[in-house]
């Protein structure tokens, strides 16, 4: 059997809506001075009524278009002038767009001396415009049937009924073969084993971030006891030109606390044991208790950081 040759038609655009209604000549000085622009107005006036508009009162805004007016509108302008318009051509063309009427053509004549119709024809696509023809002298582009963009009325909600709705959810009205999940089925001895909280053993040679919990089992708390045990603190006698010395805290602190426990029962042959490190000598056996008067109960909270 021999091979059947399949012609494959290419996709033709469809031709521009003819239109008898009212037509948009816009042309400029240089187009009027040469007598194109009054050739086209007589051409469109032989079959249909014709206004006519300046480029330049358009693209300046001195003038606007009524919405949805015209069936055609058609530009003549010069290569320069063409050239010159690129940069505001988005500009005129949406005041075409919204200026002609559905299905409505917009038609660029005296092209043919462009050797580049690009620019055009992409404004026109990206303006909204569907392009028709491209000859060499004149392009031709229509306006959809439908804008892109208009509003939409939306539908009144009906009222759901509060009970149906409630019922929608209910799984056992409208599923009642469906069985029920114990949640707490799902959780195994060990989900519900309360955890046993644990911790690393100390490193003492790596740095620490946090202190010894209560009832510490890895070994930190034994470990900062030791640190206490063995630590140096800086002790200053408080005067001008006092000096300072550096002691055991472990021994301070059992000093300090022998001190707070005979300070009630103190005598002072020289008075000022009571005022505080700043009139203690420095042999005075209450050296680092607050101020305290003669009888009274000295408590120290080792908590403190100056301690």
């Amino acid at each position: 059997m021999s091979p059947t040759a399949v012609e494959i038609t290419p996709a033709v655009i469809p031709a521009a809506v003819p239109s008898k209604g009212a037509a948009l000549a816009i042309g400029s000085l240089s187009t009027a001075q040469d007598g194109k622009y009054q050739a086209l107005i007589s051409d469109l006036e032989s079959s249909r009524p014709v206004e006519r508009q300046m480029l330049d009162r358009l693209v300046d805004g001195a003038t606007s278009l009524n919405a949805s007016t015209y069936a055609s509108a058609h530009v003549i302008l010069t290569q320069s002038e063409y050239f010159s318009l690129l940069p505001n051509i988005s500009f005129l063309l949406s005041q075409l767009l919204a200026g002609l009427a559905p299905l409505g053509t917009l038609n660029l004549h005296n092209l043919s001396a462009l050797d580049d119709l690009s620019p055009l024809t992409s404004a026109l696509t990206l303006s909204g415009f569907t392009l028709l023809n491209t000859a060499s002298s004149t392009i031709i582009a229509q306006k959809p049937a439908h804008s892109a963009a208009g509003p939409l009325r939306l539908l009144n909600r009906k009222k759901t009924d509060p009970a149906k709705k409630k019922a929608l959810w209910a799984l056992s009205s409208y599923a009642p073969s469906t069985p029920s999940i114990d949640p707490d089925a799902l959780l195994t001895d060990a989900d519900k084993a309360r955890p046993v909280p644990t911790c690393e053993p100390v490193n003492p040679s790596t740095p620490r971030r946090k202190r010894a919990c209560k009832n510490c089992t890895c070994g930190l708390a034994e470990l900062e006891a030791e640190e206490l045990r063995h630590s140096k603190v800086v002790l200053l006698d408080g005067k001008v030109d006092g000096s300072a010395v550096e002691v055991n805290q472990g021994k301070e602190q059992q000093r300090l606390i022998q001190a707070a426990k005979a300070a009630p029962k103190a005598t002072s042959s020289c008075g000022n044991c009571f005022l505080g490190d700043a009139f203690r000598c420095a042999s005075c056996p209450y050296l680092g208790l607050p101020a305290f008067k003669p009888g009274e109960k000295v408590e120290i909270d080792f908590g403190m950081d100056d301690i």
